[in-house]
């Protein structure tokens, strides 16, 4: 396969993607984004992205292997060097490769269940990209039918999010919207609110999540805002038995998420 080679990380291009992994306006603007890494490049086209370009270090990965790996329909191929490399991945455990990716739209209207109880994961306003990425390989090791998050502070094709989510951000539909439109959704789709509260709360173990069910996360310094508590069909609590009153949210969603998957018997 015949495919051109980028010697100087003063290409165009190499500034380009450089933009993209900095700049969350640049990846709205194009609709693009930059992947990295075997594992989440593979995961991002069997989740049905479009990859555009592949960029390839020959030092670290042929184009055999290129070839055998990835499919490759429709996809530019670029060989880089060593140094282009280094200056383009964010860590040298990738692997050699290096995507740009059609972004996806997100919205709710995008979200089908094959089930009539489906199991779904809210986050309202979650900010570290660290904890969105754990949340999505919770959703992704739960098999949940959906993540919906609700007044994003980040976008999802943030790199930080990718990395911490190890590709889980390819495995599951997510949406993303305003927590009023997340709500109709829900009740659209007589999907029950379970909301994750320490007020009015009900222990989690004595809930029945074997209905339609979605389990909403707050914030840890704030919580859920009012609109979620005001149409909460129950709030639900972890018991504390130390001096805090709150865990990590997505250590909580994956207590909240695997008690409903025990319930369903897994």
């Amino acid at each position: 396969m015949e495919t051109k080679l980028i010697s100087s990380v003063q290409n165009p291009l190499v500034k380009k993607i450089l933009q993209l992994k900095e700049k969350s306006r640049e990846r709205k603007r194009s609709g693009i984004f930059v992947l990295e890494g075997r594992r989440e490049i593979q995961l991002a086209q069997k989740g049905g992205y479009q990859i555009k370009t592949l960029l390839f270090c020959e030092e670290i990965i042929s184009i055999d292997q290129i070839e055998k790996e990835f499919e490759l329909a429709n996809v530019e191929l670029i060989a880089i060097t060593k140094a282009v490399y280094e200056k383009l991945a964010h860590r040298g455990t990738t692997e050699g490769v290096i995507a740009l990716v059609d972004s996806k739209s997100h919205t709710l209207d995008d979200i089908s269940f094959s089930t009539s109880t489906p199991l779904v994961l809210v986050a309202e306003a979650p900010e570290k990209p660290g904890n969105i990425g754990a949340l999505l390989r919770t959703a992704d090791a739960a098999a949940v039918d959906a993540v919906l998050i609700a007044n994003p502070k980040s976008d999802l094709y943030n790199p930080n999010i990718i990395r911490s989510s190890v590709g889980c951000v390819f495995t599951k539909q997510i949406a993303m919207g305003t927590t009023e439109q997340i709500i109709d959704f829900l009740k659209t789709n007589q999907i029950k609110i379970y909301c994750a509260a320490l007020t009015a709360s009900k222990n989690y173990v004595e809930c029945d999540f074997t209905c339609a069910t979605a389990m909403v996360m707050g914030t840890e310094a704030t919580g859920l805002t009012e609109d979620w508590l005001q149409n909460s069909d129950q709030n639900i609590i972890i018991p504390m038995q130390g001096e805090i009153d709150s865990m990590n949210v997505s250590v909580s969603a994956a207590i909240l998420i695997f008690e409903a998957k025990r319930q369903r018997g897994f």
